[in-house]
């Protein structure tokens, strides 16, 4: 199997595939390959957290160029490929019957063809043995939810073909139904939860909330989570996403929470770094503020994580960069900060 990830956090989620049960095989950009646990817990693969999406492996196919002639052969060996062997595997994973078929492609370097070129020629060859029609995303069609989603990489001369266990990525959280801006991508905020070391019953504190995706995922493997913001409209974001997390929301400003000294194991943060979001409140006059409240908070032993740009150094008096994980996302260059 394939699970596709954020740039950057491959480690974190072969960590948690072996933690469920999967055995790692290789690791690489912005994927890890594995082997799914035993059949009694294939169902666990549908909820990894910090992967955006899951995969069968179909075929490697070794060989296909820079060249729009090496496309048929690709479609050729797709179209010999066992397919019944991976789509049982999807369903025992949980995968859905799907009534459709559509490809997405990406390659790296330059070619004589497109990402439409490829998803093209693979949809037709898989159509035709699925005896399934086929939705191409060619001049910005968008396939209709519940297909069976195919996934093809090109990297150097070797394509990879899987296809997607669920009916939609793992990144759309169902819960996530209001946004604000600077929102955190779900599976980059369970990475964080992992890389801080949250275990059943912390206190996790995140006083940046937004819409809460931090709070919720620290919620979701086990804390007792609290989520905190300034701004009303992010706090009622949070609880509408919030509804069945059990995490308690507070407008409250992060330069000077209503928490007290030492009363938390763990705290994410997602700081408003005057890109997407202005600091407000106490943090628009001194920002080194949040550091010092983060430190106070904080009890014997425990841990922060920060999502900041790449190459700041953000003011946590008290506390050491104990690990760096630079992440790639949207386009940003970030870096995730365990401090201690």
């Amino acid at each position: 199997m394939v699970a596709r990830s954020v740039r950057g956090i491959e480690e974190l989620v072969a960590a948690e595939i072996g933690r469920r049960g999967g055995e790692v095989v290789a690791t690489g950009h912005r994927e890890v390959r594995f082997v799914a646990p035993r059949a009694a817990g294939r169902a666990t693969v549908a909820s990894l957290a910090t992967v955006d999406d899951v995969f069968v492996l179909v075929a490697d196919v070794e060989g296909i160029g820079r060249s729009r002639a090496d496309l048929p052969r690709l479609a050729a060996a797709v179209a010999a490929a066992d397919l019944d062997a991976a789509l049982a595997v999807r369903v025992g994973c949980g995968g859905p019957p799907g009534a459709a078929v559509d490809v997405s492609a990406s390659f790296l370097g330059r070619r004589s063809f497109t990402r439409y070129d490829v998803e093209d020629a693979v949809g037709a060859a898989l159509a035709a043995r699925l005896d399934l029609p086929y939705h191409s995303r060619r001049g910005g069609g968008r396939p209709p939810e519940g297909g069976l989603s195919w996934r093809v990489t090109l990297v150097d001369d070797r394509a990879s073909v899987a296809v997607r266990v669920g009916a939609r990525p793992l990144h759309r959280r169902p819960w996530k139904v209001a946004s604000v801006p600077g929102t955190l991508h779900p599976p980059l905020a369970a990475a964080m939860v992992a890389l801080a070391g949250v275990g059943r019953g912390d206190v996790v504190l995140d006083p940046c909330c937004g819409a809460g995706t931090l709070a919720i995922e620290a919620a979701r493997a086990g804390a007792v989570a609290v989520g905190a913001d300034l701004d009303p409209a992010a706090v009622a974001a949070s609880v509408r996403n919030g509804r069945a997390s059990g995490v308690r929301w507070l407008r409250a400003d992060a330069g000077a929470l209503p928490v007290a000294d030492g009363s938390v194991r763990r705290v994410l943060l997602n700081p408003p770094w005057g890109r997407r979001v202005a600091p407000a409140g106490v943090l628009a006059r001194r920002p080194g503020r949040l550091g010092r409240e983060v430190r106070r908070v904080l009890g014997p032993g425990g841990t922060a994580v920060a999502l900041v740009p790449d190459g700041a150094a953000p003011e946590v008096a008290g506390l050491r960069v104990e690990r760096r994980v630079p992440v790639a996302l949207a386009g940003s260059r970030l870096a995730l900060l365990l401090l201690r």
